[in-house]
């Protein structure tokens, strides 16, 4: 789940490359077969179109998606301010849009904050002035149709599990590396919130006591490491100190360090600066060691790691696999995770959110 725009990458875009959101074989490690409840949702999910709709801090995309997850149309709206109402307003607009050109069973909703574990209200969001929001009693009333609400990285989760990078898993953990760290974990064919609801808060992991403040409140948050806002701040400090080694940095924002942000990290780092493929490293390394923490917590089988900073690719991905090799509790003696990038890229929460939606009211009858 997402805390403080933890799933957002409003930081990380555009990357004037295209992410690598591919489809790759998963080789060295035997797939595990889903469990009844995942087979019960394949079947519930097979027939009828459905409108996902992802509710970022700037944008609010809807799409037409079908039971195998391909993304038939899409429209967009820029989100309206802080406005529940307004936004309510656009995501009726939007529904109706794609609606007159498709027959629609269902609408999935998916925003950031925490959801009351019933799925019909949320109980806060950071985009939004939602705090204890009927939202789907509000849109079901205005839609007439059935509305699905769930948190933003839950429904990416989801997506990634049904059609894309974690196909096969019983147990995976999703995260997403945007301004801060985002997760969710689908554990045999559901999505597990927790107790109360608000499972997944992952970022938010001490793993350095006393160390940089974080939104949140507390010190030391993987987040203040491990993601793109830790990227772009690392950076920054290089360049402020007008370092030999920051000169590309200092050249892509004409001399001034304070318009350095992950995005502009990345790309230097695709390009071959030394300087910012070692500021990538070291957020890798960070990313391992929060990896290994939760391995040690939830022995997942799979993680997949998805948002805006995987744009880095392997220059990520690498260094993060040898620091979870190397800090992984009892290693040696017991199977490891995987750790994969998302195969959907962007689209992963519309998705996800389409389909929980055809899955619900399936199972609603």
């Amino acid at each position: 789940m997402t805390m403080n725009e933890s799933s957002a990458a409003s930081d990380l875009s555009p990357f004037l490359r295209p992410a690598p959101w591919k489809r790759a074989p998963r080789t060295g490690r035997a797939r595990i077969r889903r469990s009844s409840i995942g087979r019960e949702h394949r079947h519930l999910g097979r027939r009828g179109l459905a409108i996902g709709i992802d509710i970022g801090g700037t944008k609010v995309a809807a799409g037409v998606v079908d039971a195998e997850g391909n993304i038939l149309s899409e429209s967009r709206r820029s989100t309206p301010g802080r406005d529940p109402r307004a936004v309510e307003e656009v995501i009726v607009e939007l529904v109706r849009e794609l609606g007159a050109v498709h027959r629609i069973r269902s609408v999935g909703i998916g925003a950031a904050g925490w959801m009351d574990l019933d799925g019909g209200t949320v109980l806060f969001s950071p985009h939004l002035a939602w705090r204890n929001e009927p939202l789907r009693d509000n849109l079901q009333r205005l839609l007439k149709r059935p509305v699905y609400l769930t948190n933003d990285a839950d429904a990416a989760a989801w997506a990634e599990w049904r059609f894309g990078a974690g196909q096969g898993e019983s147990r995976l953990v999703a995260i997403t590396l945007g301004t801060g760290i985002g997760g969710a974990m689908v554990l045999d064919g559901r999505i597990e919130r927790g107790r109360f609801g608000v499972a997944g808060e992952f970022g938010h992991q001490i793993i350095m006591p006393g160390g940089h403040r974080c939104q949140c409140g507390n010190r030391g948050c993987w987040e203040q490491y491990a993601s793109g806002n830790a990227l772009g701040r690392e950076a920054r400090i290089l360049a402020q100190a007008n370092s030999p080694v920051a000169q590309e940095l200092l050249k892509a924002v004409d001399g001034n360090p304070d318009l350095i942000t992950g995005a502009i990290v990345t790309e230097l780092a695709l390009s071959g600066d030394p300087a910012s493929r070692e500021a990538i490293e070291d957020i890798g390394e960070w990313l391992g060691l929060g990896l290994a923490n939760l391995a040690a917590a939830l022995d997942p089988g799979l993680f997949v790691i998805g948002g805006g900073l995987c744009s880095a690719g392997d220059l990520l991905l690498a260094p993060a696999r040898r620091a979870f090799a190397r800090n992984l509790t009892g290693r040696g003696f017991r199977p490891a995770a995987g750790i994969e990038l998302a195969a959907l890229g962007p689209n992963a929460g519309l998705i996800g959110a389409a389909d929980l939606s055809r899955v619900s009211s399936r199972l609603r009858g």
